[in-house]
C-alpha cells in the first residue's frame, strides 16, 4: 500500500489526540464540578439560581479575557507558573518526582531579593542580571541537593524535596529577621530593589520576567528533544539500567537534571520578586511552587503544553476577582476548580474507561513517575 503523506499524519494524530484528551476531559470535569458547588451555594440565598454558574464563568472568562488590562494580568499570572511547570516537567523526563519546587521557588526569591537590594545603587543592567543569576544560583543549589542525595545514596527525591521545602521557608524566616532584615521598616523585610527591579512594557504589569519565561519554552523544548543532554534525560527516565548499558551516567543526570529544576524554579521566584513583590517579607508566602506540580501533570510535562496549563491557571486567577464582584462567588472556588482537575488526571484510567478512549501503549512520562513513585512504597 502507498505511504502517503495523510496516511503518515494518522498516526500522529491519533498521538495527538490521545495525549489531549484526558487534559481537556480534566479540566472540563473540573469547571463541572466547579459550577455544581456554585449552584448548591445559591442556596445560601434561599433559593436554587440555576443562572448562576453561568453568570460566574462569563465574569471569570469576561475578568481574565474581556479587556487588554485581563489578558495582561492572565499573562503574568501564568509566568511564574510556566518556569515551575517546567521545573516539574523537567524532572518527570528524567524518571523524577520533583515536589520541592516550592523550596526551589522560595529560594531563588530570597537570592534575588537579597541580592536586589545589595546592587539597588549600581547601574540597571548589573543589578538586573546580578539579581537574576543569584536567584537561578539558589534555585539550582537547592535542587542539587536531592539530587546528589539520589545519586549518590539512593534516598528518595520525593522524601527529600518535601524535607528542604520547609528548611528553604525557616531558613527564609530566620534569615529576614536577622542578617537580612533591611532597617526603617514596620515589618521584617529586605530592602529596597531600586535598580535591581525590573523594567516594565507597554504601561502595564508586563515585566521582564514574562519574556524570559516565554523565551524559555522553545529552550526547554529543544533541550529535550533536539540535544543529546535532552536524550540522555529521557533516556535515563524510561529505563536507567538501559542508559547506564549504553554507556550513559544516570547518577549525573540525575543531579544534573534536579539541579536545572531547581535554576527554572529559581528563576520563577527570583522574577516574583523582581517584577511583581520588590521585596520578601519572613512570611512570604505562595502556592505557586506547588500549582507548578498540577500545570506539569496537566502540560503531560511538554514545555507547550506546560505553558498552555499555566495560561489557563493564570486565567483563573485573573478572572476570579470580577467574577467575585459581579457574581458573588469567593475566589476560592477557583482553588475548588485546580483540585477537581488535578483530580481527574490523578483518575486518568478511569477517565478513559468512561470516554471508552484507548491509551497509549506507554504511559505519558508525568504518569509513569507519579506511579512508580507512589507504587513502589517509596513514601
Amino acid at each position: 500500500m502507498t505511504d502517503t503523506p495523510r496516511a503518515r499524519q494518522a498516526p500522529l494524530v491519533r498521538r495527538i489526540l490521545r495525549l489531549v484528551t484526558v487534559p481537556v476531559a480534566a479540566v472540563l470535569g473540573g469547571f463541572v464540578v466547579g459550577g455544581v458547588v456554585i449552584l448548591l451555594s445559591s442556596l445560601a440565598s434561599g433559593s436554587l439560581d440555576p443562572s448562576l454558574p453561568i453568570r460566574a464563568y462569563a465574569s471569570l472568562l469576561e475578568g481574565a479575557f474581556g479587556s487588554t488590562r485581563g489578558i495582561l494580568f492572565t499573562i503574568v499570572s501564568a509566568t511564574p507558573l510556566i518556569l515551575g511547570g517546567m521545573a516539574v516537567g523537567l524532572g518527570f523526563k528524567a524518571g523524577l518526582f520533583n515536589i520541592g519546587a516550592q523550596g526551589q521557588f522560595l529560594m531563588g526569591a530570597l537570592g534575588a531579593a537579597a541580592t536586589g537590594a545589595a546592587l539597588a545603587q549600581s547601574s540597571g543592567f548589573v543589578a538586573v542580571t546580578g539579581a537574576i543569576l543569584a536567584g537561578a544560583f539558589l534555585g539550582a543549589a537547592w535542587g542539587f541537593i536531592p539530587g546528589a542525595l539520589k545519586a549518590w545514596t539512593g534516598a528518595h527525591e520525593v522524601v527529600t524535596t518535601i524535607m528542604l521545602n520547609f528548611i528553604a521557608g525557616a531558613l527564609i524566616g530566620y534569615l529576614i529577621t536577622g542578617p537580612l532584615e533591611a532597617p526603617g521598616f514596620s515589618f521584617s523585610r529586605t530592602g529596597a530593589l531600586g535598580n535591581s527591579q525590573f523594567p516594565n512594557f507597554f504601561g502595564s504589569s508586563i515585566h521582564l520576567g514574562v519574556f524570559i519565561a516565554f523565551a524559555l519554552v522553545p529552550v526547554v523544548w529543544w533541550l529535550l528533544w533536539r540535544s543529546t543532554l535532552g536524550f540522555e534525560i529521557r533516556t535515563v527516565g524510561a529505563n536507567p539500567d538501559a542508559a547506564r548499558y549504553a554507556g550513559m551516567h544516570p547518577a549525573a543526570i540525575t543531579i544534573l537534571t534536579m539541579s536545572l529544576c531547581g535554576l527554572l524554579a529559581g528563576l520563577s521566584g527570583a522574577g516574583q520578586i523582581l517584577g511583581i513583590s520588590h521585596f520578601m517579607n519572613a512570611s512570604y508566602g505562595t502556592s505557586i511552587g506547588f500549582d507548578s506540580i498540577s500545570v506539569a501533570l496537566l502540560g503531560r510535562a511538554h514545555p507547550v503544553g506546560i505553558m498552555l496549563a499555566a495560561l489557563l491557571f493564570g486565567a483563573l486567577r485573573a478572572g476570579s476577582g470580577l467574577m467575585q464582584i459581579e457574581a458573588g462567588i469567593p475566589v476560592e472556588i477557583i482553588d475548588v476548580i485546580q483540585a477537581m482537575v488535578l483530580l481527574f488526571l490523578a483518575a486518568d484510567v478511569m477517565i478513559r474507561r468512561v470516554l471508552r478512549v484507548r491509551g497509549p501503549s506507554i504511559e505519558p512520562d508525568e504518569l509513569q513517575t507519579v506511579s512508580k513513585t507512589y507504587g513502589s512504597g517509596s513514601i
